[in-house]
């Protein structure tokens, strides 16, 4: 039976081998803030001791170092499907090397720490391809006897779990792309569910995130922005401004393209408050990552309402930690009252009997050395080095519900 994984070759695939989002917040930063300098933080949510890895993630990071975008792969990015990438982002891109001066890596405790320190423009593209790399490097270390075929066996066994417990008009409503690049178990798992997807899903496969797969399968790329554009933003301005300004420049580089904005950065509810008949017009709709999805739904769905708009003309994208059977009964709640859509990670790539999906994040948490913060929908997925710069950011937001660990 064939390995999960590729000993011979790189974990990285190239430089399309990362999420789109990191592309079109890249080209912002290029044209906006091509000067702001940053610092990225990677978070073991599941406080596991990864230290033992760093000879491997640093031959790793050697080879990803070495990495340029092929002409092939520039063709693809910059189709006539994407006219808003921009000639001289092309030209970037065409240019850009990874600089390993910018990440730093060491063992505190035991424990991997990992920091990327430097220019936005620069250090943005490590996100992903940092994430993928500890995650493969330790699922190969713990679980080395995994087979495509254990992937595949569990993934037809989620297929035959929907067409038993969906109707078919339900099944014909199930919108599903594959967001699992950042926690996979392998490159060869990640590859192995999009192919077999974009073959069999029972539902409606819409794309995937990851470049690389989009480009091998020719595949719809999915993505807009994350939480760090929202973020770098309170750093640049008066911060009870910075989600407006954040919104307002993004409308700005793409022109009603890629409207799907992020809610939880500084909390739903008080993204709501923003959120005007100005923005909820120019936005196609709205994507959920913490928190109750159907809570969610419904203050999305109120908010809309309360406005004038029809919610039936906008998309609501739901990507928390999604499996099939939690996409149900959001489906059945939402079904009707606007256009969705379900982001799956971990539950396709990393769902193998026996094997525990590592929960890793790498967050922005400084911008020009100033601490910046994200308020989850859920406490547990709160980000801040700073206790002073929380409780200040907390009164501005009015949030109250700030996790005294700060999320690091």
């Amino acid at each position: 039976m064939e390995s999960a994984y590729d000993y011979e070759n790189s974990v990285i695939q190239g430089l399309l081998d990362t999420d789109y989002y990191t592309f079109t917040m890249m080209q912002a930063v290029l044209h906006q803030h091509p000067n702001v300098d940053v610092e990225y933080q990677f978070i073991v949510r599941s406080k596991e001791k990864l230290g033992h890895l760093i000879p491997e993630l640093r031959a790793e990071l050697e080879k990803l170092a070495g990495l340029n975008m092929r002409e092939g792969e520039l063709r693809f990015l910059f189709n006539q499907r994407r006219e808003y990438l921009t000639p001289d982002f092309e030209r970037f891109l065409g240019l850009f090397r990874f600089n390993l001066r910018y990440i730093h890596v060491s063992e505190v405790d035991g424990q991997l720490n990992i920091r990327v320190v430097g220019p936005m423009l620069h250090c943005i593209m490590f996100e992903q391809p940092v994430l993928a790399l500890v995650s493969e490097l330790r699922n190969r270390d713990k679980y080395p006897a995994v087979t495509l075929e254990d992937i595949t066996r569990k993934l037809y066994q989620k297929f035959d779990w929907l067409e038993k417990n969906l109707t078919r008009d339900e099944l014909a409503d199930l919108r599903v792309s594959d967001f699992s690049t950042r926690r996979r178990l392998s490159f060869k798992a990640q590859r192995e569910v999009v192919d077999i997807m974009r073959r069999d899903f029972p539902g409606q496969f819409i794309g995937t995130s990851n470049a690389h797969l989009a480009y091998e399968f020719d595949l719809p790329l999915i993505g807009t922005m994350a939480h760090q554009w929202l973020m770098v933003h309170q750093q640049l301005g008066r911060l009870r401004e910075s989600q407006n300004a954040a919104l307002e420049n993004w409308v700005r580089e793409y022109r009603g393209r890629l409207g799907i904005a992020l809610t939880d950065c500084i909390s739903t509810d008080f993204f709501l408050k923003d959120f005007d008949l100005y923005f909820a017009k120019l936005y196609d709709g709205l994507r959920q990552d913490s928190g109750d999805p159907i809570v969610w739904a419904d203050k999305v769905l109120a908010r809309y309402k309360a406005l004038g708009i029809d919610p039936m003309t906008k998309d609501l994208m739901f990507s928390d930690g999604l499996n099939f059977e939690k996409c149900l009964p959001i489906l059945r709640h939402v079904r009707g009252k606007a256009k969705f859509g379900f982001g799956m990670g971990t539950s396709l790539a990393c769902d193998v009997d026996g094997v525990e999906p590592l929960s890793i994040v790498m967050k922005l948490v400084r911008v020009h050395g100033e601490p910046v913060v994200k308020f989850s929908d859920d406490p547990i997925k709160n980000v801040c080095e700073d206790a002073s710069f929380l409780q200040y950011a907390a009164q501005v937001f009015n949030v109250s519900n700030v996790n005294p660990q700060l999320g690091v």
